[in-house]
C-alpha cells in the first residue's frame, strides 16, 4: 500500500479562484429567502450597535453632564428598549445563518449523491473511495460554513465598519480620515498571507483525502492485515500519509495564527495614532465643537472598527481553506459520465431478439486491448457460459453486455439495434446480476431481498427466497426474514449472502440474467442450493454465466471458451468433452482435483472413526 491509496488529487491553480467563490455563493440561489432574512437583520444589528455607542455619547452630554434626570431616564428607556429589539435580531440571523448552512449541506450533499448515481463504473474503478467520502462529507460542510456564517461574518464585518466610520466622520471628520490609511495597509497584508495560506491548504486537504482513502482501506481489509501478521506495517505506512498531512496542517495552521497577530498588530498602531490625536483635543473640545461625549464615542468607534477587521481576517483565513474544498467538491460535480444517453434514445421496451457482438473491441484506459473484434450472437432464452482463464475477458463481456462500459470499437446489437440507441435505464431494468463477491445492505435479510423489485410484497420475498433455496436458512434464524445482517452482510456467511443475492435476482424477474462465478467461493452443499436456484431463474430466460466450477454449467445451451480475448471452443459439454481439446483438459483437470479432495476428506473421516474405536 502507498501513500497514493490508488489516486491521485487534482492540482488546481495557487491563486485564488474567483468563479470558484462565486459558485459557491450561487449555492445561494435556492434558498435567497433566508440569505435576503439574514442580510436584513445583520444590517439592523450592525445599524443598532453603532447608534448604540452614538446613545452612549448622549447619556453622557446630555443626561449625566447636563445633569438632566428626565432627559437621562428617557435616553435609558429608549435604550433598553432597542436593546430588546436589537436582541430579537441577534436571534434571528443566527438562525436563519444556522438554517441556511444546513439547507446548504443538504442539498450539495444530494446534489454529489445523485450525481454519483449517474457515473459511469469506469469512475469508481479509478477513484478512491477515501477521495469520494471527503467530498461528500467534510468539504460539503465547509463550503456550507463559507456561505452561511462566514457571509454573515463578512456581511456584519464591513457594514459595522462602514456604520462606524459614518458615525466617526460625523462626529469628527479629520480623525476619521486619519483611519483611512489603515485600509491598504491591511489589503497589501492579505494579499500576502492569501496565496501561503491557500497553498497549503489545499496540501493538507489533498492529504486528508489520502488519509481518508487510507482508513478506510485498513479499515476493509482488516482481516487481511490480521492473518498475514502486518499490523505494524499497515501503522507504519499510515503514519506515512498522516505525518505528510500534520505537516501541511500545521503549516497552514501557522500561517492563519500569524495572519490575525499582523492585523491586531496594524490596528493597535493606528488606534495609538488617534487616540493621541484625538486627546490632544480633550483640553479644547470647546473649541472644536466635540464634547466629552463625542470624544468617548469616537475612541469607541474605532476600538469598534477593530473587531471587524480581526473577523475579516479570520474569515479570509477559512475562505482559502473552503475554496480549496469547493474546487475538488465541483470538480466531483462537474465530472462527465462516459457512458450518456444520446437525445434521440427510445426505451427498450422487451429483449426479443438476439443479442450481437460484433466485432467488438475494448481496453481499459491505456492497456492492450482485452477483446479484440469480438464477436458472439446470443439468442432469446439461451444459457451461455463464459470460460477461462483470468484475464481471459470474460468478465469485460459481461460488464459490456450491462453497459457498464462500452465498446470503443463494433457495436453490441439488442433486438437489431445498437445497444446505444436505446436509454440506459431501461437496459438496466431488464438485467438481473448475482456476482461473485454479493453485496448486501445494512438491513433486514427482507430488505435485502425487496431491493430487486421494490413493489414486492412479503408473500413475493418468501416466494423468491423459496425459489432461490435460502427459504429454509433464512427461516433457521432467529427472527427469520427479519435478521439483520450487519454493513456489507458481515452477520451472513459467503454462501447465505450468494443465496439471498440470488433471491433478489430472481424477485426482480429480469429478462436477462448474469451470473458472474457465483459458486467460486461457497462449499459443496451450498453450491448445490444455487445450483438449484439458477436453475430456476434461468428457465427460459437469456442468460450468461461466469463459470469457476463447470459441474455448474453443462446444461449450457453453449459453452464459449475463452483465451485472451478470443473465443477458442464453443459448443455444448458433451460435444466440447468429446472434441478433447481445451474444455476437456480444463474439466478433467478440475474433477480429478475434485476427486482427489473427496478421497482425502474419506480417508481423514475413516482415519477419525477408527481412533474412536
Amino acid at each position: 500500500m502507498s501513500d497514493n491509496v490508488g489516486f491521485d488529487e487534482e492540482e488546481f491553480s495557487q491563486s485564488m479562484n474567483t468563479g470558484t467563490l462565486l459558485r459557491m455563493m450561487g449555492e445561494l440561489r435556492e434558498h435567497w429567502m433566508y440569505a435576503a432574512g439574514f442580510m436584513v437583520f445583520i444590517g439592523l444589528v450592525a445599524f443598532m450597535e453603532a447608534f448604540m455607542t452614538r446613545l452612549n455619547s448622549l447619556i453622557i452630554d446630555e443626561g449625566i453632564v447636563a445633569g438632566n434626570s428626565d432627559r437621562l431616564l428617557e435616553i435609558v428607556l429608549f435604550y433598553l428598549g432597542l436593546y430588546v429589539f436589537f436582541s430579537f435580531c441577534v436571534f434571528a440571523f443566527i438562525a436563519l445563518a444556522g438554517t441556511l448552512g444546513q439547507k446548504v449541506t443538504y442539498v450539495l450533499r444530494r446534489k454529489m449523491f445523485n450525481h454519483l448515481q449517474t457515473l459511469s463504473l469506469s469512475y469508481y474503478n479509478k477513484t478512491a473511495v477515501g477521495w469520494i467520502m471527503s467530498r461528500v462529507n467534510s468539504d460539503s460542510e465547509r463550503i456550507a460554513d463559507l456561505v452561511s456564517w462566514g457571509f454573515l461574518d463578512i456581511i456584519w464585518a464591513v457594514l459595522n465598519m462602514f456604520t462606524a466610520f459614518l458615525f466617526m466622520f460625523s462626529i469628527n471628520w479629520q480623525l476619521a480620515l486619519m483611519v483611512l490609511p489603515m485600509i491598504p495597509v491591511l489589503l497589501f497584508v492579505a494579499n500576502w498571507f492569501k496565496s501561503k495560506i491557500l497553498v497549503e491548504y489545499r496540501e493538507s486537504r489533498r492529504y486528508n483525502s489520502k488519509v481518508t482513502g487510507s482508513y478506510n482501506e485498513m479499515i476493509t481489509g482488516v482481516r487481511v492485515i490480521k492473518a498475514l501478521n502486518r499490523e505494524e506495517k499497515t501503522l507504519e505506512e499510515f503514519g506515512g500519509v498522516t505525518r505528510k498531512m500534520y505537516t501541511a496542517s500545521y503549516r497552514a495552521a501557522w500561517f492563519s495564527a500569524l495572519f490575525l497577530p499582523s492585523i491586531y498588530l496594524i490596528s493597535a498602531v493606528v488606534s495609538g495614532i488617534i487616540m493621541v490625536v484625538g486627546g490632544q483635543q480633550v483640553d479644547s473640545a470647546l473649541a472644536t465643537g466635540m464634547t466629552i461625549g463625542q470624544l468617548n464615542a469616537f475612541i469607541g468607534y474605532i476600538t469598534f472598527m477593530m473587531w471587524p477587521i480581526q473577523d475579516l481576517a479570520r474569515v479570509y483565513a477559512s475562505m482559502q481553506h473552503a475554496i480549496a474544498s469547493a474546487e475538488r467538491t465541483f470538480s466531483l460535480m462537474d465530472t462527465v459520465a462516459d457512458i450518456v444517453d444520446k437525445p434521440t434514445a427510445n426505451p427498450l421496451d422487451k429483449i426479443e431478439g438476439q443479442i450481437v457482438f460484433d466485432n467488438v473491441s475494448f481496453k481499459y484506459s491505456n492497456d492492450k486491448d482485452v477483446l479484440e473484434n469480438f464477436s458472439l450472437t446470443i439468442n432469446v432464452g439461451e444459457t451461455i457460459a463464459l470460460v477461462g482463464a483470468t484475464g481471459s475477458g470474460k468478465s469485460t463481456i459481461v460488464n459490456l453486455l450491462c453497459r457498464f462500459f462500452e465498446p470503443q470499437e463494433g457495436s453490441v446489437i439488442i433486438n437489431g439495434n445498437d445497444y446505444r440507441t436505446y436509454q440506459l435505464h431501461t437496459l438496466h431494468n431488464k438485467l438481473g446480476i448475482v456476482l461473485q463477491t454479493p453485496h448486501l445492505f445494512r438491513g433486514t435479510i427482507r430488505d435485502n431481498i425487496r431491493y430487486g423489485r421494490l413493489d414486492a410484497s412479503d408473500a413475493d420475498v418468501e416466494r423468491a427466497g423459496s425459489l432461490a433455496g435460502s427459504h429454509e436458512f433464512i427461516m433457521a434464524l432467529e427472527k427469520g426474514y427479519e435478521e439483520e445482517v450487519g454493513e456489507g452482510g458481515v452477520l451472513l456467511s459467503t454462501g447465505q449472502k450468494q443465496l439471498i443475492s440470488l433471491a433478489r435476482a430472481i424477485l426482480a424477474e429480469p429478462e436477462l440474467f448474469i451470473m458472474d462465478e457465483a459458486t467460486s467461493s461457497v462449499d459443496t452443499l451450498t453450491e448445490a442450493l444455487i445450483q438449484k436456484g439458477m436453475d430456476t431463474i434461468m428457465k427460459g430466460r437469456t442468460s450468461v454465466v461466469i463459470a469457476h466450477r463447470l459441474s455448474t454449467i453443462k446444461n449450457a445451451d453453449r459453452i464459449v471458451c475463452l483465451d485472451h480475448g478470443k473465443i477458442i471452443e464453443m459448443g455444448t459439454h458433451r460435444e466440447l468433452i468429446l472434441k478433447g481439446g481445451y474444455y476437456h483438459n480444463l474439466y478433467t483437470k478440475q474433477f480429478r482435483k475434485e476427486r482427489e479432495v473427496a478421497y482425502e476428506q474419506e480417508v481423514l473421516v475413516s482415519d477419525a472413526v477408527e481412533l474412536v474405536k
